[in-house]
């Protein structure tokens, strides 16, 4: 019994830390990872990638994944700075890179932690819920994409229900890699103007993406993604 006590709280170990560091950065972060910060280093950041370019992708890269893997506040202003330090390309690349691997972090701690056995408990016990998790296997691809285009999931939640569900890792990860490049697209593209918008001391429109030429694409990929299980229900007869 004391082995398996032991064995259960290293598996849980890395979603805890993952945890208690989300909720130390919600409180001491908020101000750090903001526009102003930006605004105020943006001529440190410009000088250190035209001397370092390389340690600058890098450091770029690993600081996305953290503030991912942790769910620290900042993954919007990550994602401009993407593009106002690298440009559209491969702007979009270095944020789609860090996004997708602190994603995929997550998820394996989560699912180790607590998604495996969660989702065996709910098969197990029966009823709706048991119901709904079959279904949505069903249905995984149409799901994680769903998820990751449709602008109101937020995306940490993205993250942490396929692992509650125990839902494969490529399939997962494949879906986060595809699934975000759109959106990736709309605000590295606002961050490559960003300079001139911190110069005169204004934020980013960052409503863009509901604007209908953008909106619209993605909800016509939602809806794509969709089908499957719109036809799936179809010829189930519901």
């Amino acid at each position: 019994m004391g082995q398996r006590r032991s064995s259960d709280l290293v598996r849980r170990l890395p979603i805890l830390l993952i945890l208690a560091v989300a909720a130390a950065g919600a409180l001491l972060l908020r101000d750090r990872l903001s526009f102003e910060a930006l605004a105020q280093h943006r001529e440190a950041l410009l000088s250190f990638r035209d001397a370092h370019y390389g340690l600058a992708v890098a450091g770029f890269v690993a600081t996305y994944v953290a503030v991912v893997t942790f769910s620290l506040p900042g993954g919007l202003i990550c994602t401009l700075t993407g593009g106002f330090l690298f440009g559209l390309f491969p702007g979009v690349f270095y944020n789609v890179a860090g996004a997708s691997a602190g994603a995929v972090l997550l998820f394996l701690a989560a699912r180790a932690g607590f998604g495996a056995r969660f989702a065996e408990r709910i098969a197990a016990q029966g009823g709706a819920a048991a119901r709904l998790q079959a279904a949505l296997r069903e249905s995984e691809w149409s799901v994680l994409f769903l998820m990751r285009l449709v602008p109101v999931v937020p995306f940490f939640v993205a993250n942490l229900l396929p692992a509650f569900l125990n839902v494969p890792l490529h399939r997962f990860a494949i879906s986060t890699v595809l699934g975000i490049v759109p959106g990736a697209l709309v605000y590295t593209s606002v961050g490559t103007g960003l300079g001139e918008v911190l110069a005169r001391g204004e934020a980013p429109d960052l409503g863009v993406i509901f604007t209908p030429p953008v909106l619209l694409p993605l909800l016509g990929l939602a809806a794509l993604s969709a089908l499957p299980i719109v036809v799936r229900l179809w010829r189930k007869g519901w």
